[in-house]
């Protein structure tokens, strides 16, 4: 089993119940259930790079051996345009990303995913936040990501390390 869908965003905004309805939850929407071969699954951030490659190689044969689902979670950039406009506070415009569909046609080809059943979810936003928001929804048993090398990840801190500190459950860093 493969597949993939694509979910809104988790940043965009959402219609706010009307506070003099009768009946406030009405207006809330529905949530999305998932599907039962995805709960308690293994959720995999997954970018294209190498490390987030040898990440779901990992994945996989975790989810394969729990015989669970995966849920391959790639998030959209995000950039601040405080650098270009110099403005306070920072305020985050969402970038155009193509590459989740292109990781998603990739991934739909890969035989090496034939062995798992897997979907591809789309998120923009902090990383980290969102890893750990599709592993909540999806009460996953673990979050694997691939560590970061480089410059930014000194800077700002790796997404593994920042994951590791704040989430609920278990995460897997993959070097």
């Amino acid at each position: 089993m493969a597949g993939h869908e694509f979910f809104e965003p988790a940043d965009r905004k959402r219609p706010v119940a009307d506070p003099t309805a009768a009946e406030p939850l009405a207006a809330e929407e529905p949530r999305h259930s998932c599907d039962p071969a995805f709960k308690h699954g293994v959720v995999v951030g997954f970018d294209g790079s190498t490390s987030s490659e040898r990440a779901l190689a990992y994945a996989i044969g975790m989810a394969r051996r729990s015989g669970s689902g995966l849920i391959i979670v790639h998030v959209a950039n995000r950039l601040p345009t405080t650098v270009w406009a110099g403005c306070e506070p920072p305020v985050f415009v969402d970038v155009p990303d193509h590459r989740t569909e292109v990781l998603g046609l990739e991934l739909a080809c890969a035989d090496y995913l034939a062995e798992v059943p897997w979907i591809l979810v789309e998120r923009g936003g902090d990383i980290c936040h969102e890893l750990e928001e599709v592993g909540r929804e999806y009460e996953a048993d673990a979050i694997v990501v691939g560590s970061t090398h480089g410059l930014v990840g000194r800077i700002f801190g790796s997404v593994a390390g920042r994951l590791a500190k704040r989430a609920k459950r278990p995460v897997i860093v993959i070097p």
